[in-house]
């Protein structure tokens, strides 16, 4: 499978996922390596078998190895803090914000490709795994770096329909067991 087979894997209810997934992904204005890291990091994310399989092929011949080795990184690292910083903001003792994390995150100072697409990678990791410290954490860097609305939009944009595609193809795949 390809984009174009996970589109033609659709079934006729999603069409508007159809639709929302050729265009978040075929007419992008995000350079290549922002698209293609978007695209694998919120595939892993996603957590869809079926999504990853099919749009990782594509996003390693797109991805320098660096950006493919980065991407999946931030996919990683964010799996970690958006469990850990969610919680810490969601338990009503605030004492917790005062505790030191201990936790290593270092590839977050040192991706390996451009500080920005990596935080762009990680606010849209953020955005399907729903924590809000970190997502208004990576927003503000993109924003201090230069990076326009439009550009943040586009990578949550990319991680909804991504995430949406998975859990629908995932439920049809149990559904037609």
């Amino acid at each position: 499978m390809s984009l174009d087979a996970l589109k033609s894997a659709l079934p006729e209810y999603a069409k508007d996922l159809k639709l929302n997934l050729g265009s978040v992904i075929g007419n992008s204005p995000l350079s290549e390596q922002q698209l293609w890291g978007t695209v694998l990091a919120t595939a892993i994310a996603s957590r869809s078998p079926i999504v990853l399989r099919e749009l990782e092929p594509e996003a390693k011949a797109q991805l320098s190895p660096e950006a493919y080795t980065a991407a999946k990184a931030a996919a990683a690292v964010m799996a970690m803090n958006n469990v850990y910083y969610r919680t810490r903001h969601l338990l009503s003792d605030k004492e917790y914000g005062n505790l030191r994390a201990g936790l290593r995150m270092n590839v977050i100072g040192n991706p390996g490709v451009e500080k920005v697409d990596f935080e762009l990678w990680s606010l849209a990791v953020s955005a399907i795994n729903g924590c809000g410290m970190c997502l208004d954490s990576h927003e503000q860097v993109l924003r201090k770096a230069g990076v326009e609305r439009e550009t943040v939009q586009e990578a949550f944009k990319i991680a909804s329909v991504v995430q949406a595609v998975g859990a629908t193809l995932d439920a049809e795949a149990v559904l037609n067991a």
